[in-house]
């Protein structure tokens, strides 16, 4: 009677997991299908919004010939919906053992290097890299509540000005449109764009204080383009009544997504030990990634920056620094799946599709769509579409253009954050970019898929490599009167 019980329960528990998996296999489907129907929606109102010929148009007042010149109205854009991550699927027991297995590779690390530490110098706890990497915190700290500060005021007070101004004659609408514009691009450029590395270069930023610096530079420059981008249409639309308040826009700065909406799907509660568990895990990958340099990248590429340089050196040295692409599937979990979903939890924000299955792609077209969905998005409906709406023959030249806002803004991060330039991100970036326009979707198959890793791996390797050899090239190798040429010239060749 004890086993049959036993089996009556296994079968419950695996009943209700399947009923689990089959509600989050139903919402993805939903989600796809939502965003098929809207892709119809737009083309339906671009065809809508396409003006008759002059012959065939009755008389218009002003207000009626305005509203054929307008974008579509907010909701034609990306659709947002209830889903949970994908990477969710760690409640399954056999998927969660990849989960333990890093938890133990991480155990293995902390072993490592506590007991290389306690044979040489006796039993020291040394983490010298992590308080140098956040060096300055304070200065962090300060500089993003200014920026932050700035974006909450500034975007919103010109906005809601420059509506308040649209009443007028045509005439005086233009010349405020001309004005707060160029206010709003002024600031943008200037304030939100220039002061932020100012102060991160004049003060010397350590690495990580700069990486955090110019990371919520960029997304709050996103942010703002966003809200403007949004609202300006429902204002040229004679939609008034709807501008958006405050706190709808200061939700918006907070919540885990870089496209701008009145109104968010909510969930009824907060998980506070949810958060709190997310949390956890992003502290844990930053010592996960603090041991990794420890153990396998700081040694190597020290004592290699002190030999002459040959290609056997080289050759070595990359593959070598597979190893560590740990570090790229780390800053992946830490920040698309843990970070972004405690602060979604924390806002009750119910859309966690910020990243879909960019593991089982087979081309890079399909990986650059689904690696970060949340900047995707923002590029898509902003960079993509927009271009498409002056040049809609030239879908080509669209993505290359995409391609290349993507690549000089995830090099500019990095020049500004290492201190040098060295384009080498900028060039695999571009390199595997045209990709798009050689392998497309339509191969399936798994050798497409293991091809698409190697070259992950390899292009890991490259970059790990070469960047700490310019790294230690530029300390080991200072100028003592450096020109602009010799900021521009790596150090290392």
């Amino acid at each position: 009677k004890i086993e049959v019980e036993h089996v009556i329960s296994k079968k419950l528990q695996l009943k209700r997991k399947a009923e689990g998996l089959k509600s989050d296999l139903m919402r993805q489907f939903e989600s796809q299908v939502h965003d098929f129907m809207d892709s119809l929606i737009e083309e339906s109102a671009s065809l809508e919004s396409t003006p008759l010929p002059a012959a065939f148009s009755p008389p218009q007042s002003d207000k009626e010939r305005s509203k054929l010149h307008v974008q579509p109205p907010q909701g034609h854009g990306k659709h947002f919906v209830t889903q949970r991550s994908l990477l969710e699927l760690f409640e399954v027991n056999h998927i969660r053992t990849i989960y333990h297995m890093f938890i133990a590779l991480l155990i293995l690390f902390i072993l490592s290097t506590f007991v290389v530490d306690f044979l040489d110098e006796g039993l020291v706890l040394d983490f010298d890299l992590l308080v140098y990497a956040f060096g300055q915190f304070p200065l962090v700290v300060c500089t993003w509540l200014c920026m932050f500060l700035s974006v909450l005021l500034v975007p919103y007070t010109l906005f809601h000005l420059w509506s308040q101004s649209q009443s007028g004659s045509h005439g005086q609408q233009r010349l405020y449109t001309w004005l707060f514009g160029s206010a709003f691009l002024l600031y943008q450029g200037l304030c939100l764009g220039f002061l932020p590395t100012y102060v991160v270069v004049t003060n010397s930023l350590p690495p990580a204080s700069c990486f955090i610096v110019i990371i919520e530079q960029v997304r709050l420059m996103m942010k703002a383009h966003s809200f403007v981008r949004e609202n300006v249409p429902r204002v040229l639309a004679w939609q008034k009544d709807k501008t958006p308040q405050v706190s709808q826009y200061l939700y918006f700065l907070f919540a885990p997504t870089l496209i701008y909406r009145d109104k968010y799907p909510r969930n009824p509660v907060t998980r506070w030990g949810y958060v709190a568990a997310k949390l956890l895990q992003v502290l844990g990958c930053l010592f996960y990634t603090y041991y990794i340099f420890v153990r396998l990248c700081i040694p190597q590429f020290r004592s290699i920056s002190l030999q002459l340089f040959n290609l056997r050196a080289m050759v070595l040295c990359v593959f070598n620094s597979i190893l560590p692409v740990l570090v790229l599937l780390l800053g992946f979990f830490a920040f698309l799946h843990c970070w972004l979903n405690a602060f979604a939890e924390m806002l009750r924000f119910a859309d966690r599709m910020f990243y879909k299955d960019w593991w089982n792609s087979t081309s890079y077209a399909n990986y650059y769509r689904t690696w970060n969905v949340v900047v995707h998005d923002w590029l898509y409906y902003y960079v993509y579409k927009d271009f498409l709406l002056s040049q809609k023959r030239f879908r080509p030249a669209a993505m290359f253009f995409v391609f290349t806002v993507s690549a000089v803004v995830h090099e500019y991060i990095l020049a500004v954050s290492f201190g040098f330039f060295y384009p080498v991100l900028f060039c695999l970036f571009m390199c595997f970019g045209m990709f798009n326009f050689i392998f497309h979707d339509r191969r399936k198959g798994p050798i497409w898929n293991i091809l698409m890793w190697t070259s992950l791996f390899l292009g890991q390797g490259v970059i790990m490599c070469l960047y700490s050899q310019e790294w230690y090239a530029r300390r080991y190798c200072p100028l003592k009167e450096s020109s602009f040429l010799d900021l521009l010239k790596p150090r290392s060749w």
